[in-house]
């Protein structure tokens, strides 16, 4: 447990705690808070919907997402894949929440603006972050590590994996640390065809089922919500404490200081139309508004903007903003797995051929910066095409996605652009975010690699149009797959993370070691703000693990100057 801080006095209050943000990682904030007696109020800035009303079903998806493109609602966001098999209705309207970027550093920002947030999107990959991503720093000198190593987080990676029944199996890989799983799912007849390649003439590749949710489009009967999202889960368990309330259609513009400046009061937040400014004051506040809308509000609770205002003497806010980096490729495999049945595609039902992070220090070219580790992730099997919509002959279609891991850069920020404003009044993110030697480096060892894996296993590396017959689209896709064949933009791959990192000291670092403001102690930022390097492991299981671990210590140092 971290030592006690001061002494926390604040007026009479309307809670013990604000959870802002009603996502992943907020759902696991509440319920960890209210479970520890504590009332909860839970802010998120969108409406609350009942789950036909968040994912929808076909054609009416399709009639919606072609409308607001031509609306120009989600044209952004469109870029991803995940947004043309989901309900449109899940992401933002760009017309009502712009943001900024500079003309020579696109960034793509898709964001859920609705109670449950992007867990409702989410494609329920878990994956646990080892000592070499938290210790990084001492095996290449860049960057610094994190405060924290795998054995602070694994009692927390444990009880989410068990309460979360995700699938997985135990396979020994010192860069992945194995979790608590139900059964894996089972690979496709093209995957076991491909594991047993790769093990016959390329040893060190291991491919893994993927570990996270299998396709589950419904709850279980007794919650209509599937177990991945938070309405399905933790927040779900927070409402059944009766010491947790929702308060939807609330939009945080900042954090309220008391009159020392060095104690948070509560939030204000906007509602209504025309939108008011409200004040709803607690004991402990708690960002999990997901990164870069997190540091929107850290920012503009800065002295800049309040008086008294959040300080950030360091002026470390929204520095060193990272994603993963990204690269897509599909495959066929000619005669593999012919009159076999297609498998789904999830993030359980997938595979995994995980990076140990060593590369030749030469490939980082001219910048000298040190490569760090990826994982490619992928699938054989499991996309039902139609027989009449192949262009290519019998065999397995597939496609491997690497993504790796961003070094943390100050000059990759998150500002305020205080010419622009949301549907709020409220100022919207400038982003500022771009791949350097590192990240075109590893790209480019990603693309040898995955090329390596196709040849091995007998297929033919090739770019979806040329797979599939797409009438109307495939102008499009092969557009997007150009702009994208040698790494999408930052953004693109949703695991953005950083900006207020976790540290030893304020001089480096935003956050204590149990992710508490070093000038503010009772305000926690938990979700990917907190990372002091990305890691290339889906972020989300480890932002909900830092969440559990830091709530229950600031559960326990509330009780210890209360009672």
């Amino acid at each position: 447990m971290p030592p006690h801080g001061p002494a926390i006095t604040t007026p009479p209050t309307d809670c013990d705690a604000v959870v802002v943000g009603s996502g992943a990682t907020g759902g696991v904030a509440a319920m960890t808070l209210a479970e520890a007696g504590l009332e909860v109020v839970v802010v998120e800035a969108g409406p609350a919907l009942a789950p036909q009303q968040a994912f929808g079903g076909e054609p009416r998806n399709t009639w919606r997402r072609l409308t607001h493109l031509l609306m120009g609602q989600q044209r952004r966001q469109a870029y991803h894949p995940g947004y043309w098999k989901t309900n449109p209705e899940l992401f933002v309207d760009e017309r009502k929440h712009p943001y900024s970027t500079p003309s020579d550093q696109p960034f793509l920002w898709t964001r859920g603006r609705h109670v449950g947030g992007r867990s409702l999107t989410w494609g329920g990959i878990t994956l646990r972050l080892s000592d070499r991503e938290l210790r990084a720093a001492d095996w290449d000198g860049y960057g610094r590590n994190w405060p924290l190593r795998h054995r602070d987080l694994a009692p927390h990676y444990t009880w989410l994996e068990q309460f979360l029944a995700v699938r997985g199996q135990r396979d020994g890989l010192g860069v992945l640390p194995d979790g608590c799983y139900r059964q894996a799912s089972p690979l496709t007849a093209a995957e076991q065809h491909m594991r047993r390649a790769l093990a016959w003439h390329r040893p060190q590749d291991q491919l893994i089922p993927s570990r996270g949710f299998a396709l589950e489009p419904n709850g279980d009967g007794r919650n209509p919500w599937p177990r991945r999202t938070s309405q399905g889960a933790a927040l779900a368990r927070a409402m059944a404490t009766g010491r947790c309330r929702l308060l939807s259609g609330a939009a945080v513009s900042h954090v309220a200081m008391g009159k020392g400046g060095h104690q948070a009061e509560g939030v204000v937040y906007r509602t209504g139309s025309p939108p008011q400014d409200r004040l709803l004051r607690s004991r402990l506040v708690v960002f999990c508004a997901s990164t870069i809308e997190s540091l929107r509000i850290l920012l503009h609770s800065g002295p800049d903007h309040r008086t008294p205002g959040l300080p950030d003497p360091a002026g470390l806010t929204g520095r060193g903003l990272m994603d993963h980096v990204s690269v897509a490729r599909f495959f066929h495999l000619p005669g593999v797995a012919v009159g076999e049945a297609m498998a789904p595609l999830s993030g359980a039902e997938s595979f995994f051929i995980p990076h140990n992070g060593s590369h030749n220090t030469a490939a980082a070219g001219a910048g000298g910066a040190p490569l760090r580790g990826y994982g490619l992730w992928g699938g054989a099997q499991r996309l039902g095409v139609p027989a009449p919509l192949r262009r290519v002959g019998p065999g397995a279609i597939g496609f491997l996605v690497g993504h790796g891991e961003v070094l943390s850069h100050p000059d990759n920020r998150v500002q305020l652009d205080l010419t622009r404003h949301d549907h709020c009044g409220l100022p919207v993110p400038l982003i500022c975010c771009r791949w350097r030697s590192a990240e075109q480096a590893l790209l480019r060892s990603m693309e040898r690699h995955m090329a390596q894996v196709v040849r091995v296993s007998g297929g033919v590396m090739t770019s979806l149009p040329e797979l599939v017959r797409m009438p109307g689209l495939a102008g499009l896709v092969r557009s997007v797959e150009e702009r994208h064949r040698h790494g999408a933009p930052p953004g693109y791959y949703i695991h953005e993370v950083g900006g207020a990192p976790m540290g030893t000291s304020p001089q480096e670092s935003l956050l204590d070691p149990w992710n508490r403001h070093w000038h503010c102690p009772n305000l926690l930022v938990t979700d990917g703000a907190c990372w002091v390097s990305s890691g290339w492991q889906s972020p989300t299981l480890t932002a909900m693990a830092l969440t559990r671990r830091a709530c229950q210590a600031a559960a326990q140092d509330l009780a210890h100057h209360y009672h």
